[in-house]
């Protein structure tokens, strides 16, 4: 999985980064200021920054500096200013692209991806690995250790959506409208039998992973060591 860090002093624009980057598949470190940010890629891999500029402690001009000279990884800069003196500050301290406040999620998408082609730090997301478990939706094979299952369509969509998020959880309502469309008229039993059987077919094969019922809310797939 991609890990993208973002790094902010606004709580609410840390967290609606989040939820619109964690729905795109991509892993989320959260930061409130440069020293939170440079303590968290001490300890986890990130394949890209997005860094406010206006932050306390360490500004964001600061924090890019130190992570350009540390780390390989694309940086975007964020900033509610449309000044070019930022812009010419930005590039300077080793920015490689920048994104003035507010913005269009779609747009942060865009750049994320070209950023991430252009550092080659993009993975197959076909293929996610927890454990001794791989699930390849090119081939639609689960593989646990030397053998290899194939599932039903839906069994194997919702495994695989479930597995590329880990720890996350999510709605019936939401799980639906992911692996069966916006436009499916069952209702969100479906959902509960699809787990079930998933539950049944894996609980004796692997430890890797377990699809946890979260009460009143839905489901959360969680990774073993997570």
């Amino acid at each position: 999985m991609t890990n993208i860090l973002i790094v902010d002093d606004d709580i609410y624009i840390l967290q609606l980064l989040e939820i619109q980057l964690t729905e795109l598949g991509y892993g989320v470190f959260k930061a409130k200021d440069g020293t939170e940010a440079l303590r968290i890629l001490k300890k986890e891999i990130c394949h890209l920054a997005v860094v406010d500029v206006m932050m306390p402690f360490m500004d964001g001009f600061s924090l890019t500096k130190e992570i350009r000279r540390q780390y390989d990884i694309p940086i975007i800069l964020l900033t509610a200013k449309n000044q070019i003196d930022d812009k010419e500050q930005g590039f300077q301290a080793g920015t490689d692209d920048y994104l003035v406040k507010p913005f269009e999620p779609k747009e942060l998408s865009f750049r994320i991806k070209a950023l991430l082609r252009r550092y080659d730090h993009q993975p197959d997301d076909a293929i996610v690995r927890i454990g001794n478990t791989t699930i390849n939706k090119k081939s639609y094979e689960v593989t646990i250790g030397n053998r290899t299952f194939l599932l039903p369509l839906k069994e194997f969509e919702l495994l695989y959506f479930l597995m590329s998020h880990p720890a996350q959880v999510f709605s019936r309502d939401h799980l639906i409208e992911q692996i069966w469309g916006v436009d499916y008229e069952g209702d969100e039993r479906t959902v509960d039998v699809h787990i079930k059987r998933l539950r049944e077919r894996f609980s004796g094969l692997t430890e890797d992973f377990q699809i946890k019922t979260i009460r009143g809310v839905g489901y959360s797939l969680e990774a073993k060591g997570r």
